[in-house]
């Protein structure tokens, strides 16, 4: 199985329907903090969710779309990213975050996004990456940033949360714009 070290005790591997039980512990421990940044199906409140979750982002990684990663600190599950959307066809991918509060300001989103994204540049050979998020997201933005992407837009009034609708931000980043951390 793939494993990629992050950095100190901190690894990316798939999240697979094999660690349910482990990604509904998880989501007891980040629910109430990620609720307002992530979609609605993704937070789930129980193992049988949890499971659902994990079985649809395998079902849709076999036919060559989104995926799901775990970031695992000190062998603790506590967070991830995924491909959203990942279509080569179109040779476009979003690519998307959580993380539980014990675990954030320790640059684990920001390495863990630079691996996919170089994967999805130089191995898959994607056009184009994007980020969303809610515009008062000022973490979520950060990152972006911090990865190159331009902030190309905002859709008004799109996200809705607690009777609310907030604005999100749209960011993206080309191919010829990556630059590998290893380069």
């Amino acid at each position: 199985m793939f494993s990629l070290p992050l950095r100190d005790n901190a690894r990316l591997r798939p999240l697979e329907v094999w660690h349910a039980e482990e990604f509904a512990a998880h989501l007891d421990r980040a629910r109430e903090h990620i609720r307002p940044w992530v979609g609605p199906a993704f937070v789930t409140d129980d193992l049988d969710g949890a499971r659902a979750t994990l079985r649809r982002y395998a079902e849709r990684q076999a036919a060559d779309g989104a995926r799901l990663y775990g970031i695992w600190l000190d062998g603790t599950l506590v967070g991830g990213v995924l491909f959203v959307d990942f279509d080569s066809t179109w040779g476009s991918c979003e690519i998307g975050c959580w993380l539980e509060p014990a675990a954030e300001g320790h640059g684990l989103i920001t390495e863990a996004c630079r691996a996919l994204l170089d994967w999805a540049f130089t191995s898959r050979g994607m056009h184009r990456a994007e980020w969303h998020c809610r515009a008062d997201n000022a973490r979520s933005s950060a990152v972006a940033e911090r990865l190159g992407m331009t902030l190309e837009g905002v859709r008004r009034e799109y996200w809705p949360y607690g009777g609310t609708r907030h604005d999100k931000q749209i960011w993206g980043i080309l191919a010829s714009e990556w630059r590998s951390p290893r380069q």
